[in-house]
């Protein structure tokens, strides 16, 4: 599997797949409570001829209980695979780079797909289809309001205010593509949790305010968000929360 090392960047997805944010007008909210929700990253790519079962086993979370609350699911393609002979579409060198980071902040002892990071550590426990245990655990609550493209959020930093960053992701589900070379030619893929955007924002005050990327065409039906809070220089999370985007 290739192996990098590479200094720790800002992480700002570039628009590889134009997909629709909600129109102006469709309100949802998200809140995670004080339980801990843990983030769960899969690294992956549609060159890889390990990853889909991965994958499927990734998208078997939308129907898990614990989804939102307790999990929340996120599907990073890296583009590290695409020299084999096909290019994942899904793919970002800035997804890449969030494993490499990874990595280098010792959350992971080498860069591979498929790759799990389940709540900022590496979790191998998939390749012996053993069962996810998490941690429950109390934690400070996250807010996320979001209003067409604008998106604001609140998390409570206690009596001492600390710069914290914000990130969020448009997650894309019931995604499929027909691989027509490279190690898994022939195959037809389906993705969910698919990460198409992320943006990060920092914050001294637990408050944010943003907009998401401004959206023209829309390949994508169905859609979610996924939002956890962050030190700004550790990829860890500290609480997240989700849910669907409903048109």
């Amino acid at each position: 599997m290739p192996q990098f090392n590479t200094a720790l960047i800002s992480i700002l997805l570039p628009l590889t797949l134009l997909v629709p944010a909600a129109q102006a007008g469709d309100i949802h909210s998200f809140a995670s409570g004080n339980t801990r929700a843990a983030t769960i990253e899969l690294f992956t790519s549609e060159g890889c001829s390990s990853c889909p079962p991965a994958d499927a086993w990734l998208s078997g979370l939308k129907n898990d209980p614990r989804l939102w609350k307790q999990v929340v699911p996120m599907a990073f393609h890296v583009d590290y695979w695409d020299y084999i002979g096909w290019r994942d579409r899904f793919a970002s060198p800035a997804n890449s780079t969030r494993q490499r980071t990874h990595k280098i902040q010792g959350n992971i002892r080498s860069v591979y797909t498929p790759g799990f990071v389940v709540d900022g550590r590496e979790w191998r426990g998939w390749f012996r289809r053993g069962t996810l245990n998490l941690a429950d655990s109390e934690a400070k609550p996250l807010r996320v309001d979001i209003d067409g493209a604008a998106v604001s959020a609140s998390y409570t930093t206690g009596d001492v205010a600390e710069p914290l960053m914000l990130n969020v992701a448009l997650l894309g589900f019931n995604l499929s593509n027909q691989i027509d070379s490279g190690e898994n030619s022939g195959r037809r893929l389906n993705h969910d949790f698919v990460v198409l955007q992320q943006k990060s924002m920092l914050s001294t005050n637990g408050s944010w305010q943003l907009d998401m990327p401004s959206i023209t065409e829309s390949p994508v039906e169905t859609k979610g968000i996924a939002a956890w809070i962050s030190h700004p220089h550790s990829l860890k999370p500290l609480q997240a929360t989700g849910g669907w985007l409903k048109n």
